[in-house]
């Protein structure tokens, strides 16, 4: 793969990933900080009010759309080699 095919993938995927979050981290009418969004760890009891209050699924849904995005742009690569 050559270097644009790699920018295509990395630029696609970080759309992705805005697009995710335009759609998904919204929670009560304002967006999720960030920080808020990504912050991994913790102990137990952050971890638990993360998973109650719908961080953990609203994470799992914008990395999935990064994932969509960084797929498309693969295809795309491949596509452009033909």
């Amino acid at each position: 793969m050559g270097m644009k095919n790699i920018l295509l993938i990395v630029a696609l995927a970080i759309t992705g990933l805005i697009v995710g979050y335009l759609f998904f981290g919204k929670w009560g009418g304002e967006y999720v900080s960030l920080k808020t969004l990504f912050s991994f760890g913790g102990n137990g009891f952050q971890s638990a009010l993360r998973s109650l209050s719908g961080i953990e699924d609203m994470r799992n849904k914008v990395l999935l759309c990064g994932a969509a995005g960084m797929v498309v742009g693969v295809l795309l690569s491949f596509k452009s080699k033909k």
